[in-house]
């Protein structure tokens, strides 16, 4: 069990990161040897695919050092090592977010340890609320770039140049390459599949519906409070990443009923099996050595 006191609000400059990374690798590699290829994080309402896994090692995140436990419904807030498709991969089913209180650094923790772990590629999946009105409830969408209005970053800080660039190029932050094979996944899979902006927030709050028409102004097709500083430390740390939404409702003020939770994870349960044809589709299809 981790014995060591959680302070998720204790700056986590990048600086620091490596020593906590090889702490939680040391961790890992005391219950699994596995080398992932892949690291998947599920959103909330996703965390089904890990029931595909084949031979699976589940770590609690509290039970790694550092890490407290996931609070967020719908987050199980598990590590989980196994084979999908005959390739090696690393899960995380849940996920930790800024509106919890933690500390930028923490948040992205997870996604930096699957690339210490051997990831090199990095899956982020999450549910949103939909700004595009052509985005129904259920819509999946590969998300094509995103826009951080979090106010926060992982980066901020003494650097670690062992790790990334002082100043990471966010050009093509989103692999077009990965983006191209997700369609061709939902293609084969017969899965609908959208493509636009993800726009991250702080949250808890959902968007008041003036917000909404301010993001949809901005270019953004849906919202969320997630995701783009995981985007942020993958790209920083030279891991190429693609990423999945979930659209779960309407923004405020377009469905005309009030905004909850229960909503999301129903509209995850729903879209859950297309999520887990989609992702094992476009597993099984990477070449060796992608």
């Amino acid at each position: 069990m981790n014995a060591q006191p959680v302070d998720p609000c204790q700056p986590i400059p990048p600086v620091d990161q490596p020593a906590r990374l090889a702490a939680l690798e040391a961790a890992v590699r005391a219950r699994t040897g596995l080398r992932p290829a892949v690291g998947i994080v599920l959103g909330s309402g996703l965390g089904g695919l890990a029931d595909e896994l084949v031979g699976p090692v589940s770590i609690p995140f509290s039970e790694l050092p550092g890490w407290p436990a996931a609070t967020a419904p719908g987050h199980a807030g598990r590590l989980i090592l196994g084979r999908l498709e005959g390739v090696p991969v690393a899960l995380l089913q849940g996920r930790l977010h800024l509106y919890e209180g933690h500390d930028p650094g923490l948040v992205v923790q997870p996604v930096l340890l699957m690339g210490r772990l051997g990831a090199s590629l990095i899956v982020l999946s999450n549910a949103a609320g939909g700004l595009n009105p052509a985005f129904g409830p259920g819509t999946l969408m590969v998300i094509e770039d995103h826009i951080n209005l979090t106010g926060r970053t992982p980066l901020l800080g003494p650097n670690a140049d062992e790790l990334g660039p002082r100043f990471p190029d966010l050009t093509n932050a989103w692999s077009p390459r990965l983006r191209d094979r997700l369609r061709a996944a939902a293609r084969a899979e017969g899965v609908e599949l959208a493509s636009g902006v993800y726009v991250g927030l702080l949250g808890p709050a959902y968007e008041t519906p003036a917000e909404v028409r301010m993001l949809r102004g901005l270019g953004g097709d849906a919202v969320g409070m997630s995701t783009v500083l995981e985007a942020i430390a993958a790209r920083w740390a030279g891991l190429e990443i693609c990423g999945v939404s979930l659209v779960t409702n309407a923004g405020a003020g377009d469905s005309g009923t009030p905004l909850s939770h229960e909503e999301v994870l129903a509209a995850g349960a729903e879209a859950g099996p297309r999520f887990v044809r989609l992702i094992r589709r476009f597993i099984a299809d990477l070449a060796p050595g992608d």
